[in-house]
């Protein structure tokens, strides 16, 4: 699948309807494969398996979860296998967090891990192993074997242990895999003044990082026990601010607008059930207007070229909010 930019962008339609054009947006993802004799295609290799993913997701939110053929998306994801037990961007990769999240997906929205035991007996420990070997003696994990660590990572590692089934609550009669009470620790350390949590410790609140914290403390069971009911209203007033006149959504103060962030503030907002302290219409129209009404796909802002990254997002922001027709997804 390729990550290429456009062809289209960003625009209402000229008859100025703005609805969501959910067969426009299916034949976009669909086509993207068709797309190997450009340049990006090859350019973005390093991100391919993220990007079947993000298509993935948005054909299931679109309500065709059968869009692409299910044996050629398994096929793809146990080709990009390592040694480790992780997963690459695409065959021939290093390992990472990032990709193993993303192949871990893919075979739980596919129903594929009957075939990748049958490919690899034990695969799923094995992913398991890998996630956990990557987990650091002061509760953060890596990204891969060259040590990189933020919040991101621990989101993905609970992410791809729940999935696998793999989290210790999910197995209380076995040693636990990872340190999960460690892990908390971290991300409550993390925590700011302003109620937002950032890459480190000390780092600078970022809408992408508070998502990764709250996924991470919900998968554990440790979300109301570090946000009591002011913390969580701290932390939604900081949210709420996110939205500009626009009506859509930055990921920290003084920022351009982004339609991804129709997914990482309100799936936090969602969290903390604050989704209600955001404008519902004003998001909606928005995100519309960031779609391309002719060949399908959604841009970061109106004007731009369209991508499968910011089709994903924006159209799990309007399931977030209930908009009429999509599938509806959990926010953690």
């Amino acid at each position: 699948m390729s990550l290429a930019a456009g062809p289209g962008r960003g625009r209402k339609a000229e008859s100025n309807d703005l609805e969501l054009v959910v067969d426009k947006h299916v034949a976009y993802v669909q086509a993207l494969d068709t797309r190997r004799d450009e340049l990006e295609y090859h350019l973005t290799e390093h991100l391919r398996i993220s990007g079947i993913y993000w298509g993935l997701v948005a054909l299931h939110l679109l309500g065709q979860p059968d869009a692409l053929p299910r044996e050629g998306l398994i096929e793809y994801v146990l080709s990009c296998w390592c040694e480790n037990g992780g997963f690459g961007a695409a065959p021939g990769h290093d390992a990472h967090i990032l990709y193993t999240t993303s192949a871990v997906q893919i075979l739980a929205m596919t129903d594929g891990f009957a075939e990748l035991e049958h490919k690899h007996t034990n695969g799923k420990r094995e992913i398991a192993d890998f996630v956990a070997g990557l987990q650091q003696s002061d509760g953060t994990f890596a990204g891969d074997e060259w040590g990189e660590r933020d919040t991101r990572f621990m989101a993905c590692a609970f992410i791809t242990l729940s999935l696998l089934s793999y989290m210790p609550a999910q197995r209380p009669n076995d040693t636990p895999v990872v340190d999960v009470d460690a892990a908390v620790s971290h991300i409550r350390a993390c925590q700011n003044f302003d109620g937002a949590f950032g890459l480190t410790p000390g780092a600078e609140s970022h809408s992408g990082q508070v998502f990764a914290c709250l996924a991470a403390l919900s998968i554990a069971n440790a979300l109301d026990s570090t946000l009591p009911p002011p913390a969580k209203d701290r932390l939604g007033a900081w949210l709420s601010e996110r939205q500009q006149p626009s009506g859509g959504l930055n990921g920290r103060p003084e920022k351009l607008v982004d339609v991804c962030y129709s997914w990482w503030v309100m799936s936090s907002m969602s969290m903390i059930k604050r989704l209600h302290w955001i404008d519902r219409e004003k998001l909606v129209r928005f995100i519309l207007e960031c779609q391309d009404p002719d060949e399908g796909g959604i841009a970061d802002r109106p004007g731009d070229m369209v991508d499968v990254f910011h089709l994903c997002f924006g159209v799990a922001g309007l399931s977030l909010v209930g908009y009429e027709g999509l599938v509806e997804v959990d926010a953690a």
